[in-house]
Protein backbone atom coordinates (compact mmCIF):
# COMPACT_ATOMS: atom_id res chain seq x y z
CA UNK A 1 0.00 0.00 0.00
CA UNK A 2 1.46 3.36 -1.00
CA UNK A 3 0.93 6.41 0.83
CA UNK A 4 -1.58 7.84 -1.52
CA UNK A 5 -3.69 4.80 -0.56
CA UNK A 6 -2.85 4.68 3.03
CA UNK A 7 -3.99 7.95 3.40
CA UNK A 8 -7.30 7.42 1.26
CA UNK A 9 -8.07 4.24 3.33
CA UNK A 10 -7.09 5.87 6.80
CA UNK A 11 -7.95 9.73 6.61
CA UNK A 12 -8.67 9.86 10.16
CA UNK A 13 -8.97 8.59 13.53
CA UNK A 14 -12.85 7.55 12.94
CA UNK A 15 -11.31 5.34 10.27
CA UNK A 16 -8.71 3.72 12.10
CA UNK A 17 -11.14 3.34 15.38
CA UNK A 18 -13.78 1.47 12.16
CA UNK A 19 -11.03 -1.34 10.38
CA UNK A 20 -9.35 -1.75 14.23
CA UNK A 21 -13.01 -2.71 15.34
CA UNK A 22 -13.90 -4.91 12.16
CA UNK A 23 -10.65 -6.40 12.39
CA UNK A 24 -10.77 -7.42 16.29
CA UNK A 25 -14.71 -8.67 15.60
CA UNK A 26 -13.14 -11.29 12.69
CA UNK A 27 -11.08 -12.70 14.55
CA UNK A 28 -13.64 -12.78 17.92
CA UNK A 29 -14.04 -10.96 20.93
CA UNK A 30 -13.57 -13.59 24.13
CA UNK A 31 -14.72 -12.19 27.55
CA UNK A 32 -11.83 -12.17 29.32
CA UNK A 33 -14.17 -12.64 32.90
CA UNK A 34 -16.81 -15.71 31.28
CA UNK A 35 -15.32 -16.57 28.30
CA UNK A 36 -18.41 -15.54 26.33
CA UNK A 37 -18.66 -14.07 22.76
CA UNK A 38 -21.71 -12.59 22.93
CA UNK A 39 -20.74 -8.70 23.13
CA UNK A 40 -22.65 -5.38 23.26
CA UNK A 41 -20.55 -2.24 21.53
CA UNK A 42 -20.50 0.74 23.52
CA UNK A 43 -19.46 3.73 21.03
CA UNK A 44 -19.43 6.31 23.38
CA UNK A 45 -16.62 4.29 25.39
CA UNK A 46 -15.11 2.12 22.41
CA UNK A 47 -16.06 -0.67 25.35
CA UNK A 48 -17.52 -4.52 24.26
CA UNK A 49 -19.86 -5.36 27.05
CA UNK A 50 -20.57 -9.11 27.75
CA UNK A 51 -24.02 -10.24 26.88
CA UNK A 52 -23.50 -13.01 29.61
CA UNK A 53 -21.90 -11.32 32.76
CA UNK A 54 -22.08 -7.61 31.97
CA UNK A 55 -17.74 -7.44 32.07
CA UNK A 56 -16.69 -4.69 30.11
CA UNK A 57 -13.39 -4.55 27.84
CA UNK A 58 -11.88 -1.53 25.57
CA UNK A 59 -11.46 -1.63 22.10
CA UNK A 60 -7.40 -1.82 22.56
CA UNK A 61 -7.72 -4.74 25.33
CA UNK A 62 -5.47 -8.26 24.27
CA UNK A 63 -3.86 -6.06 21.56
CA UNK A 64 -0.45 -4.16 20.75
CA UNK A 65 -2.53 -0.92 21.48
CA UNK A 66 -3.41 -2.06 25.34
CA UNK A 67 -2.36 0.00 28.25
CA UNK A 68 -1.76 3.67 25.74
CA UNK A 69 -3.69 6.54 25.35
CA UNK A 70 -1.98 7.16 21.67
CA UNK A 71 -4.52 7.72 19.07
CA UNK A 72 -5.39 4.83 16.82
CA UNK A 73 -4.22 6.75 13.85
CA UNK A 74 -0.11 7.23 15.10
CA UNK A 75 -0.75 3.55 15.04
CA UNK A 76 -1.44 2.83 11.68
CA UNK A 77 0.75 5.53 10.72
CA UNK A 78 3.77 3.68 12.59
CA UNK A 79 2.31 0.34 10.86
CA UNK A 80 2.52 2.02 7.69
CA UNK A 81 6.16 3.69 7.82
CA UNK A 82 7.64 0.60 9.42
CA UNK A 83 6.16 -1.84 6.92
CA UNK A 84 6.14 0.14 3.45
CA UNK A 85 10.43 0.60 2.98
CA UNK A 86 12.83 -2.49 3.34
CA UNK A 87 14.79 0.41 4.62
CA UNK A 88 13.99 0.96 8.51
CA UNK A 89 12.56 3.82 10.67
CA UNK A 90 13.60 5.20 13.37
CA UNK A 91 11.48 5.91 16.42
CA UNK A 92 13.01 9.67 16.53
CA UNK A 93 11.93 9.84 12.49
CA UNK A 94 8.31 8.56 13.29
CA UNK A 95 8.34 11.14 15.92
CA UNK A 96 9.22 14.18 13.97
CA UNK A 97 6.35 12.81 10.95
CA UNK A 98 4.17 12.66 14.01
CA UNK A 99 4.50 15.94 15.61
CA UNK A 100 4.55 14.45 18.67
CA UNK A 101 6.09 16.44 21.63
CA UNK A 102 7.45 13.58 23.84
CA UNK A 103 10.02 11.07 22.65
CA UNK A 104 9.17 8.03 24.82
CA UNK A 105 5.67 7.18 24.07
CA UNK A 106 6.57 7.21 20.46
CA UNK A 107 9.82 4.82 21.37
CA UNK A 108 7.42 2.48 23.48
CA UNK A 109 4.71 2.30 20.77
CA UNK A 110 7.48 1.57 17.55
CA UNK A 111 9.28 -1.46 20.11
CA UNK A 112 5.65 -3.00 20.96
CA UNK A 113 4.97 -3.05 17.04
CA UNK A 114 8.27 -4.56 16.22
CA UNK A 115 8.21 -6.93 19.11
CA UNK A 116 4.66 -8.22 17.49
CA UNK A 117 6.21 -8.17 14.10
CA UNK A 118 8.89 -10.56 15.35
CA UNK A 119 6.59 -12.74 17.11
CA UNK A 120 4.90 -13.28 13.42
CA UNK A 121 7.81 -14.05 12.00
CA UNK A 122 9.32 -16.57 15.04
CA UNK A 123 5.45 -18.87 13.45
CA UNK A 124 7.42 -19.83 10.36
CA UNK A 125 10.10 -22.32 10.01
CA UNK A 126 12.63 -22.47 6.94
CA UNK A 127 12.75 -24.82 4.60
CA UNK A 128 14.50 -26.02 1.55
CA UNK A 129 17.96 -24.85 0.69
CA UNK A 130 19.25 -23.28 4.04
CA UNK A 131 22.62 -21.21 4.54
CA UNK A 132 24.10 -20.43 7.71
CA UNK A 133 26.70 -17.74 9.58
CA UNK A 134 27.30 -16.05 12.44
CA UNK A 135 27.35 -12.38 12.57
CA UNK A 136 28.98 -9.73 15.12
CA UNK A 137 26.78 -6.66 14.95
CA UNK A 138 28.21 -3.56 16.96
CA UNK A 139 26.27 -2.25 20.02
CA UNK A 140 26.50 -0.48 22.90
CA UNK A 141 28.59 -1.91 25.91
CA UNK A 142 26.07 -2.86 28.90
CA UNK A 143 26.09 -1.31 32.22
CA UNK A 144 27.79 -4.32 34.07
CA UNK A 145 30.28 -4.78 31.67
CA UNK A 146 31.51 -1.04 31.35
CA UNK A 147 34.45 -1.21 33.91
CA UNK A 148 35.96 -4.48 32.58
CA UNK A 149 38.73 -4.29 30.41
CA UNK A 150 37.92 -3.99 26.64
CA UNK A 151 38.44 -7.29 24.81
CA UNK A 152 39.39 -7.34 20.99
CA UNK A 153 37.46 -9.39 18.04
CA UNK A 154 34.60 -12.07 18.00
CA UNK A 155 34.59 -11.67 21.85
CA UNK A 156 34.08 -7.61 22.46
CA UNK A 157 31.83 -6.37 24.32
CA UNK A 158 31.21 -3.82 21.70
CA UNK A 159 29.50 -6.78 19.61
CA UNK A 160 26.31 -8.47 19.78
CA UNK A 161 26.92 -12.30 18.18
CA UNK A 162 23.63 -13.23 15.82
CA UNK A 163 22.84 -16.60 13.66
CA UNK A 164 21.75 -15.44 10.52
CA UNK A 165 20.30 -17.83 8.39
CA UNK A 166 18.71 -17.58 4.93
CA UNK A 167 16.25 -19.75 2.82
CA UNK A 168 16.66 -19.92 -0.74
CA UNK A 169 15.42 -21.82 -3.93
CA UNK A 170 16.85 -22.28 -7.27
CA UNK A 171 16.41 -20.09 -10.30
CA UNK A 172 15.85 -22.03 -13.67
CA UNK A 173 16.48 -18.57 -15.37
CA UNK A 174 18.22 -15.87 -13.39
CA UNK A 175 17.56 -12.55 -15.42
CA UNK A 176 20.22 -10.46 -13.72
CA UNK A 177 23.91 -11.27 -12.93
CA UNK A 178 24.94 -15.05 -11.99
CA UNK A 179 23.35 -16.50 -9.33
CA UNK A 180 21.31 -19.22 -9.70
CA UNK A 181 19.64 -18.70 -6.30
CA UNK A 182 16.71 -16.85 -5.17
CA UNK A 183 16.37 -15.71 -1.45
CA UNK A 184 12.76 -16.08 0.41
CA UNK A 185 13.29 -15.88 3.86
CA UNK A 186 15.61 -14.42 6.43
CA UNK A 187 15.98 -15.19 10.25
CA UNK A 188 18.19 -13.81 12.92
CA UNK A 189 18.81 -14.37 16.20
CA UNK A 190 20.73 -13.29 19.28
CA UNK A 191 22.84 -15.76 21.31
CA UNK A 192 25.44 -15.18 24.21
CA UNK A 193 28.05 -17.54 23.16
CA UNK A 194 28.94 -19.39 19.99
CA UNK A 195 28.54 -23.14 21.74
CA UNK A 196 27.77 -25.65 19.53
CA UNK A 197 24.63 -27.24 21.74
CA UNK A 198 22.92 -22.96 21.89
CA UNK A 199 23.17 -23.06 17.85
CA UNK A 200 22.30 -26.19 17.76
CA UNK A 201 19.03 -25.62 19.65
CA UNK A 202 18.32 -22.29 17.15
CA UNK A 203 18.45 -24.47 14.30
CA UNK A 204 15.82 -26.94 16.23
CA UNK A 205 13.44 -24.04 16.72
CA UNK A 206 13.88 -22.23 13.79
CA UNK A 207 14.52 -24.47 10.77
CA UNK A 208 12.21 -27.47 9.19
CA UNK A 209 13.88 -31.00 9.90
CA UNK A 210 13.29 -31.81 5.91
CA UNK A 211 15.88 -28.82 5.26
CA UNK A 212 19.76 -29.24 3.22
CA UNK A 213 22.01 -26.37 5.52
CA UNK A 214 24.97 -25.17 4.28
CA UNK A 215 27.40 -23.97 6.57
CA UNK A 216 31.18 -23.53 7.03
CA UNK A 217 33.24 -26.17 9.06
CA UNK A 218 32.91 -24.25 12.32
CA UNK A 219 32.51 -26.36 15.77
CA UNK A 220 29.89 -24.52 16.39
CA UNK A 221 27.50 -26.38 14.05
CA UNK A 222 28.88 -29.93 14.35
CA UNK A 223 25.61 -31.02 15.80
CA UNK A 224 23.08 -29.72 12.85
CA UNK A 225 23.37 -32.53 10.91
CA UNK A 226 21.73 -34.43 13.66
CA UNK A 227 18.70 -32.24 12.78
CA UNK A 228 17.98 -31.67 9.39
CA UNK A 229 17.57 -33.71 6.21
CA UNK A 230 21.61 -33.05 4.94
CA UNK A 231 24.52 -30.65 6.62
CA UNK A 232 27.33 -29.48 4.05
CA UNK A 233 30.05 -28.08 6.40
CA UNK A 234 32.46 -26.86 3.81
CA UNK A 235 36.13 -26.07 4.97
CA UNK A 236 36.54 -22.51 3.56
CA UNK A 237 38.71 -19.25 3.73
CA UNK A 238 37.41 -16.73 5.53
CA UNK A 239 37.68 -14.41 2.82
CA UNK A 240 35.83 -16.63 0.86
CA UNK A 241 32.77 -17.23 2.57
CA UNK A 242 30.65 -14.76 0.75
CA UNK A 243 31.34 -16.68 -1.90
CA UNK A 244 30.22 -19.76 -0.52
CA UNK A 245 27.40 -18.27 1.54
CA UNK A 246 26.47 -15.69 -0.73
CA UNK A 247 22.65 -14.67 0.86
CA UNK A 248 23.68 -14.83 4.49
CA UNK A 249 26.74 -12.10 3.60
CA UNK A 250 24.59 -10.22 1.26
CA UNK A 251 21.85 -9.89 5.09
CA UNK A 252 24.65 -9.75 6.99
CA UNK A 253 25.87 -6.43 5.16
CA UNK A 254 22.56 -4.87 4.59
CA UNK A 255 21.73 -4.88 8.00
CA UNK A 256 24.72 -3.24 9.38
CA UNK A 257 24.11 -0.83 7.28
CA UNK A 258 20.65 -0.43 7.95
CA UNK A 259 21.95 -0.52 11.60
CA UNK A 260 24.44 2.13 11.04
CA UNK A 261 22.46 4.55 8.91
CA UNK A 262 19.17 4.52 10.86
CA UNK A 263 19.78 3.67 14.65
CA UNK A 264 22.70 5.04 16.34
CA UNK A 265 23.88 3.77 19.93
CA UNK A 266 21.56 0.62 19.99
CA UNK A 267 21.51 -1.47 23.01
CA UNK A 268 21.80 -5.09 23.00
CA UNK A 269 18.58 -5.98 24.42
CA UNK A 270 16.84 -3.66 21.53
CA UNK A 271 18.74 -5.53 18.20
CA UNK A 272 16.48 -8.25 17.70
Amino acid sequence: MNIFDFTKNFPDETSCILHFKAQREQIGVVCPTCGGTQHYWLKNKLSYECKHCGARQSLRSGTVMEHTKLPFLYWYIAMHFLTISKKSFSSSELQRQLGHKRYQPIWELANKLRDVMGKRDDIYSLSGQIELDNAFIATLIPEVQKNESLKRGAGSQKQSKVVVMTESELVDNPHKGPKAKRVNHIKMQIINDMKADTVTNIVKEQVDSQAELTTDDSTSYKKLGEHVKSHDAQVVKPEDLPKMLPWVHIAIGNVKRLLWDTHHQLKKEYLQ
